[in-house]
């Protein structure tokens, strides 16, 4: 299987080797993700990303009997009855959604959809677009993964978990088309739903041509990333939270049904799809974004050195809120580097403002910790839900000092890794698709726990 995995910074395309006592990944291909801004606004460069796929593929291989596509949410290509693209997708950081959502109940939005407003989510997207030659000209919408699956396929779906992100998705499962008309999105642009594992076609004759691969299967996985993500959580039980970790951190549990509360939405928790029809019931946490910003602004700096140096720096002297709106968008000139900000934010918090790279740093995990902790806390006490250990997933994995700052201020195990959880999910999803192997989450999970190395930080 080929699992496409496509983030913030970068994508890569892995080849996964399943069986029921085996499961390996090779890494055959790596490129950037490198966001272009036109004017005043940030897009994706979808057709480099497309071009990086297609590369991908070409070094996979034969044999292949299955391809995956996963990707971050909300963002979307328009394109007209052609199949044409309108344009470059706009990138969530955006700042046309500036101030959309404020003219939405948001009681009643997540009455209906289970999804946190954030002022990025699709919704808020086409409310801004709504005057504009691409949308008026639109004939179907399609979110990332989708888009670059029916670039591959010619087949046109929309997979539900990603679909959930929308906040254009009913919490029955179906399009939320009375919403759209409320808010003068034409219903019609949005596909038919599929599942994960749900067949999507094989490759087109150009594709073949371009890659060197036979008609091979596309298969639908999880194509929210963190829902393939959730999958790769190598849990022995139910009762684990997770902290998928990268340029953002997903934060919560998994349940088998939405939690609807008042309490839940003041609390900022969102109900995501998950593979299996589970819910997917967490917090947005900023992430390592707010470093990896700091250190485009150091220009040069050593992750492993910072890190070593934050090390020794006093705990807890400096926290931010790392949910800041203001810490949200890239420095374009306007805002200020990272680190300037994430100082001033101490500043008025009244701690420590931290003047050196190793002082920021530490201050940026002290407070995804804590955020960790409240998260956790929170999902507990608003779903009913036990959590014993916390699998930490994703990047975030290598950063020992993050994850045992983590089940220190929890005061819970952290089980950190797999790094590669998105891939691993993506592939699992696949070869349970095609027969390779059997069985529920627990039974994948169970494969994952016995290949995959993982590391336990017990609280101190």
């Amino acid at each position: 299987m080929a699992a496409v995995d496509l983030g913030a910074s970068s994508g890569r395309v892995v080849v996964g080797d399943v069986d029921p006592d085996h499961l390996h990944l090779t890494e055959v291909h790596r490129f950037p993700n490198t966001p272009v801004r036109l004017g005043p606004t940030l897009h994706w460069d979808v057709l480099a990303l497309h071009r990086g796929v297609l590369d991908g593929l070409a070094k996979a291989g034969e044999p292949l009997r299955s391809v995956g596509i996963d990707s971050w949410a909300v963002d979307f290509g328009l394109l007209d009855r052609t199949g044409a693209l309108l344009g470059n997708p706009v990138h969530y950081r955006d700042a046309r959604t500036n101030g959309i959502s404020d003219r939405f109940d948001h009681a009643d939005l997540y009455a209906a959809t289970g999804i946190q407003p954030l002022p990025f989510n699709t919704l808020f997207q086409l409310v801004a677009a709504r005057d504009t030659p691409q949308l008026a000209a639109a004939h179907r919408l399609l979110l990332i993964p989708d888009l670059l699956t029916a670039w591959l396929t010619g087949h046109v779906a929309a997979e539900r978990t990603n679909a959930t992100t929308t906040q254009l998705l009913h919490v029955t499962g179906h399009w939320a088309t009375d919403l759209m008309t409320a808010v003068n999105i034409d219903p019609t642009l949005f596909p038919p739903l599929c599942e994960p594992g749900d067949p999507r076609g094989t490759l087109l004759p150009s594709v073949q041509a371009e890659t060197g691969l036979n008609a091979v299967q596309v298969t639908a996985v999880g194509s929210h990333d963190t829902a393939s993500a959730v999958v790769g959580v190598p849990a022995a039980d139910e009762n684990f939270g997770y902290i998928s970790c990268g340029t953002w951190s997903l934060v919560g549990v998994e349940l088998p049904a939405p939690v609807l509360t008042e309490g839940s939405r003041e609390a900022g928790f969102t109900n995501e799809g998950g593979v299996d029809g589970k819910v997917r019931y967490l917090r947005n946490v900023m992430g390592l974004w707010l470093l990896q910003e700091s250190m485009r602004a150091w220009r040069g700096a050593s992750l492993p050195d910072l890190l070593a140096e934050a090390e020794k720096q006093p705990p807890f002297a400096s926290v931010i809120d790392p949910d800041a709106p203001e810490l949200l968008a890239p420095d374009d000139g306007r805002r200020g580097p990272m680190p300037d900000r994430i100082a001033e934010q101490c500043r008025r918090r009244g701690t420590r403002v931290p003047t050196t790279p190793a002082q920021v740093t530490r201050c940026v995990l002290d407070s995804l910790a804590l955020a960790y902790r409240d998260a956790l806390h929170d999902a507990q006490r608003l779903s009913g839900k036990e959590i014993t250990t916390i699998h930490l997933v994703g990047g975030g994995a290598r950063n020992a000092l993050l994850c045992q700052l983590t089940a220190d201020v929890c005061g819970l195990p952290v089980v950190a890794g797999p790094v590669e959880a998105a891939a691993l999910g993506n592939v699992l999803v696949q070869a349970r698709a095609i027969g390779a192997i059997e069985g529920d989450l627990a039974d994948l999970r169970a494969l994952l726990r016995a290949t995959q190395p993982l590391h336990r930080y017990e609280p101190s």
